[in-house]
């Protein structure tokens, strides 16, 4: 029997590019950390787990550039299994100091436990890569994997720079393809992030579809017919799915999501938190701040302090019940819906990966259980992915999605405010910048006077685009607005616009200094294979169409005159600022872990 409806869910994977491999801890690494044990590997072993029980299903999985460095870094690695080594020592010494109190100590047994296995699955079974481990679940007709925006840089606020848009999106789509060996056809907007004129940019890079949030569908012009149960072609080419908002608030809201019910964990009550200073001290961080270490005890139970002892089975038990209740109402969804349209409906279900296990510990679980149920217990509903949909589906209605973002108010409020709008200028001056030297080594790299001297300038632009790619990632903005860690997110703009600088007039003059952009290129190792020339007004042009690009000199002057993670960004509960006046990356006077 054939489906009425469609379900296509989307895991979106991404964390800012945190690597410090001068400094021997950096506290904001323990957010990849944090996700590892808690998000990848839980995700991992359920996709294994239905793979290995004949479950059929379909997920989309985006992972951003910046994410897929990390995880595929040796010094990352390392230093991961020396975290893992800490949690390990900390478990073991807490199942002892939890002996004689049995709510708390079998807690203790099973975190002693999931940091053991942990371990063993990040050394030996996966071989301390994860991007190759979720890659075979795509080779098994699992998953689809995306790409996402180089480093999350925010689109609407490049000002419709066609240059910044391609920065980000062919740099992604390169990247991508370097890992996984073909180009992603379809992308994740970051902050599902559209502007008009996106989608053409998407197609130069081979992009078939994209996601957007409920309002630049259904604010389409001309209005589409099916609202976001069916996805738009826009004028560019690609396809574009609108977010569902009802599955989006069951799963995403803070008051009436899944993830506030009283019997899961309660995400804040941490033993870095809670037990005796002394006691942890040894698995903080150098400035001795309090932080979270991943042992938890207590479950959400209600509104203020008191909270009562986690039970795993308690909590596995709701699990299976909100899976259940997605489940019936995507059914009515779709059953209210198929009879008004000619095709059957699709429901689009975004959610940041992170969410799954990290904010939600029971996340996974909850995934796992509406897989098997999706596949043993009904025929109203079929997984699918946005290649699926588009293989399956023709005549698809054509119109151009609105600007919108999934931020709050849905457009660009939390990345453009008081407390972040000075990064903007600076970073459409750079912008400038790099696509007046881009054209200049464009024509120069094309011309018959091409000569060897030019390799390290070429070498130290691509670092420049790099360090360029690196201020414009949207969680800075993000964490500015938050109020978290932001010392750390105004030096990390500051100090890859620094670095941007130098190397741009290093290279104007003619003075590189290669030890020093080497140090760069060892440390900031996002996109090793970008390609400054996409920066360029020149590139995709015939090569008998005349230049149209800004001619100015590189070097002249330009005028310009809470939901759970909805919005993106890193986590919101590290609590340390980091304390410094540096603005270059790497330097000695850089705050320490």
């Amino acid at each position: 029997m054939a489906a009425r409806g469609f379900l296509l869910m989307v895991l979106h994977a991404h964390l800012p590019f945190v690597r410090h491999p001068d400094h021997d801890r950096w506290l904001e690494e323990d957010w990849l950390y944090e996700a590892i044990i808690e998000t990848y590997l839980p995700l991992l072993r359920t996709f294994d787990s239905l793979l290995q029980s004949g479950v059929r299903f379909r997920l989309t999985l985006t992972m951003s550039p910046t994410l897929t460095a990390m995880l595929e870094d040796p010094v990352l690695q390392e230093r991961f299994l020396a975290h893992l080594d800490r949690l390990i020592e900390l478990a073991t010494r807490e199942v002892e100091r939890t002996r004689w109190m049995p709510e708390f100590c079998h807690l203790a047994e099973r975190y002693l436990d999931l940091f053991r296995r942990t371990r063993h699955e990040f050394e030996h079974v996966h071989g301390r890569r994860l991007v190759p481990a979720f890659a075979r679940f795509e080779e098994a007709g699992c998953l689809e994997i995306l790409t996402c925006g180089a480093t999350h840089g925010f689109l609407p606020l490049m000002l419709d720079d066609v240059q910044l848009w391609r920065g980000q999106i062919l740099t992604a789509a390169d990247d991508h393809e370097r890992l996984f060996g073909r180009r992603p056809r379809g992308i994740w907007l970051p902050e599902c992030g559209y502007a008009p004129g996106v989608d053409t940019v998407l197609a130069e890079a081979g992009i078939r579809h994209f996601f957007v949030d409920s309002h630049g569908v259904t604010h389409a012009a001309p209005r589409p017919r099916f609202g976001v149960y069916a996805p738009i072609r826009t004028p560019g080419g690609p396809l574009a799915f609108g977010r569902d908002p009802q599955s989006s608030r069951q799963v995403w809201s803070a008051e009436a999501g899944y993830p506030g019910d009283p019997d899961y964990r309660e995400f804040y009550r941490d033993v870095g938190f809670d037990l005796d200073y002394d006691y942890v001290r040894p698995y903080l961080h150098s400035d001795g701040n309090r932080t979270h270490l991943g042992i938890k005890y207590y479950r959400v139970t209600k509104q203020g302090d008191h909270k009562e002892p986690y039970d795993f089975s308690r909590a596995k038990e709701r699990a299976a019940r909100h899976a259940e209740d997605f489940i019936a109402r995507r059914i009515r969804q779709v059953e209210d819906m198929a009879p008004r349209m000619d095709r059957p409906p699709v429901v689009v279900s975004p959610y940041d990966a992170e969410l799954f296990g990290h904010w939600w510990f029971e996340g996974p679980q909850w995934l796992e259980y509406l897989l098997l149920k999706l596949h043993h217990d009904q025929s109203t509903l079929e997984t699918v992915t946005a290649s699926d949909y588009e293989e399956r589906i023709s005549n698809i209605e054509e119109a151009t999605p609105s600007m919108s973002s999934w931020g709050h108010n849905g457009y660009c409020e939390y990345w453009l405010d008081p407390t972040n709008d000075w990064i903007y200028p600076p970073l459409l001056d750079a912008g400038e910048r790099l696509e007046s030297l881009a054209d200049q080594f464009f024509r120069l790299g094309n011309g018959t006077d091409h000569a060897q001297g030019n390799a390290l300038a070429e070498r130290a632009l691509a670092q420049a685009a790099r360090e360029y790619l690196l201020a414009q990632g949207s969680d800075w903005a993000f964490i500015l607005r938050t109020g978290t860690v932001t010392e750390y997110a105004k030096w990390r703009v500051d100090g890859h616009l620094s670095n941007f600088t130098r190397l741009v007039d290093d290279i104007l003059a003619a003075q590189i200094d290669e030890a020093w952009l080497a140090e760069l290129e060892a440390q900031n190792i996002v996109a090793p294979g970008v390609d400054f020339r996409v920066w360029s007004h020149e590139y995709g042009k015939p090569d008998d169409e005349p230049t149209t690009g800004d001619d100015a000199d590189a070097d002249s002057g330009h005028d310009r005159d809470g939901d759970y993670g909805a919005d993106g960004g890193a986590d919101a509960d590290s609590g340390r600022r980091a304390q410094s006046d540096a603005n270059t990356l790497p330097s000695s006077s850089s705050p320490s872990s």
